[in-house]
């Protein structure tokens, strides 16, 4: 009983007991939020545990377009800003960089859930932003408009959101501004800056299409670092030598592993065919002298990549207009920039050697 003393010492909690309480609140206040959904009549499917979901953070200017009101609030301020956003939040905000793949996502869960009714192995979609809660009526508003499935939002007014990508154990965070983005990468979490298309495109809308860079991206910089210190004769030779040591993983190689996770729900039920994620590895390196050491990299990890285009050097911007990802991954800007201006959705990684050649402006 509390206030006795037994005299041996163990009226010290053991090291493990806060930790347990804590596991125990947390199971209680989940088991809460169950029974109110489940009592909600509603066709939205609950929100998954975020130990079991593969969570997707995203910025309110990664998904809606946001340019104007950015502007009032650098030229005119927060209080500006918020007075604008209130007086329009039944003005329905545009789709931005992230729009199409959360959409992508969301086709993906609705597949998962036919095959998988009871199974909370899919992604969860959380808005974070750095928004004060009163612009929040204007990003539901927008949210229900399009019918995106977001229940989970998190309003920081002004703070960082490491803290709470890090509690929602996020799998990628999505943001506009290259600050935060870097500011995750540090922390370990998978993380890029998303920019906007310079043309419209069409994407699909049965299939979602990821699309990654290979050095500083799924793998290690470790042989870009070679490269721009020694030049593309010793990275050739580097590679050769090392051709059955695995690269080191880099900053999206869970978010592969996630999709190849997702990916193989579906072929268990017969689905490869028509399974509505697709992968991307599109990658300056060359097949013949540097692209075996990535494929036995990626066999070494067990993953699977849909298809594998080796550039030699050429620009990637034109392949990915045949494949039209709803994003793509890269750690330079240069690459980002042509990716851009032929119509892609781009996400920069701030990861590696790179980042000292090129600065994201």
């Amino acid at each position: 009983a509390p206030g006795t003393m037994s005299g041996s010492g163990s009226e010290e909690p053991q090291p493990n007991q806060a930790v347990e309480d804590r596991q125990e609140e947390a199971e209680q206040d989940w088991a809460a939020a169950k029974a109110f959904y489940d009592n909600l009549v509603t066709q939205r499917a609950r929100p998954p545990k975020p130990q079991n979901a593969i969570t997707v953070a995203v910025s309110s200017r990664a998904l809606f377009d946001l340019v104007e009101e950015q502007r009032i609030y650098e030229e005119h301020g927060l209080e500006k800003y918020v007075e604008y956003q209130q007086n329009n939040e039944n003005v329905i905000l545009k789709p931005g960089p992230a729009f199409y793949f959360v959409k992508a996502l969301e086709h993906v869960n609705a597949r998962l859930l036919e095959l998988y009714p009871d199974d909370e192995e899919r992604f969860d979609i959380v808005l974070m932003t750095n928004n004060h809660a009163q612009v929040g009526v204007r990003l539901i508003n927008s949210i229900n408009h399009y019918g995106l499935t977001i229940e989970r939002f998190c309003m920081t007014g002004g703070e960082s959101p490491i803290g709470y990508l890090t509690a929602y154990l996020t799998n990628l965070y999505l943001s506009a501004d290259s600050d935060k983005v870097q500011e995750a990468i540090e922390a370990g979490i998978a993380s890029a800056t998303m920019f906007t298309a310079n043309k419209d495109v069409a994407y699909s809308d049965t299939q979602l299409r990821v699309a990654f860079d290979g050095d500083a991206v799924i793998f290690s910089d470790e042989s870009e670092q070679i490269f721009k210190e020694q030049g593309l004769d010793r990275f050739f030779e580097h590679e050769q030598l090392n051709e059955n040591k695995p690269l080191a993983q880099g900053p999206l190689k869970g978010f592969l592993e996630d999709l190849g996770k997702l990916q193989k729900k579906f072929y268990t039920k017969n689905e490869r065919l028509n399974c509505p994620i697709r992968t991307y590895l599109v990658t300056a390196r060359s097949a013949a002298s540097s692209g075996a050491r990535v494929l036995k990299t990626l066999r070494s990890w067990g993953l699977e990549i849909d298809e594998a285009l080796f550039l030699a050097g050429a620009p990637k911007g034109p392949i990915l207009v045949k494949i039209r990802p709803h994003i793509f991954f890269d750690d330079q800007m240069f690459h980002i920039e042509g990716a851009q201006k032929l119509g892609t959705i781009a996400a920069h990684v701030p990861y590696g050697i790179a980042q000292k050649y090129h600065k994201s402006t």
